[in-house]
């Protein structure tokens, strides 16, 4: 029964840890990553289209995106689409292929970035927090029932709060590692 909590209080811990890198992704720091665009929509005949969808996004080096779209009749579309989205990118076409450069980060921009980076890690930490609350009444609701023992309550706690100190601690070392993408110039 206290294993099913455990597990159960684990698989929901990680996706609170994939929802953080996921964000983190987002996050744009001064290298060029495909994964910026994936919040861009392109109106494409008459319904918003997920810009992975209708063109094939790639790095071309350190700073710049090369797109390449599949429907010519798209270029202007996506172009618009990436000067609108909240980016801050300013897209070129040559042809059929649409280059985006990435504009160097000033310092107010990184600390920003860096502001919404710890944002986004202490809402993580109180997912991980609401997760571990939960897990815990499970078990005082069990221990109320007569199913465990004091002794397994108070075990099965320690082992609830050690799953979370993992995953908090799993947290800390991803924003580290984001704070240092940030600030790197």
């Amino acid at each position: 029964m206290i294993n099913e909590i455990k597990a159960d209080a684990q698989a929901r811990m990680q996706k609170s840890i994939e929802s953080l890198r996921h964000a983190f992704a987002k996050i744009r720091t001064g290298r060029a990553h495909p994964s910026i665009l994936d919040s861009v929509m392109v109106p494409c005949y008459g319904t918003d289209t997920p810009l992975r969808q209708v063109a094939n996004v790639v790095a071309e080096d350190a700073r710049t995106l090369a797109l390449t779209v599949f429907d010519r009749s798209l270029i202007q579309a996506v172009e618009k689409a990436i000067m609108q989205s909240d980016l801050g990118l300013n897209p070129a076409t040559a042809g059929t292929t649409i280059r985006v450069p990435m504009p160097a980060l000033t310092e107010e921009t990184r600390k920003g970035y860096t502001r919404q980076a710890r944002q986004e890690a202490e809402n993580a930490r109180v997912a991980v927090r609401n997760v571990r609350r939960d897990a815990m009444n499970d078990i005082k609701d069990l221990l109320k029932e007569k199913e465990i023992s004091e002794d397994e309550e108070r075990r099965g706690g320690d082992e609830i709060q050690k799953i979370t100190d993992k995953f908090v601690e799993e947290i800390d070392s991803l924003l580290a590692g984001k704070e240092t993408d940030l600030m790197e110039v």
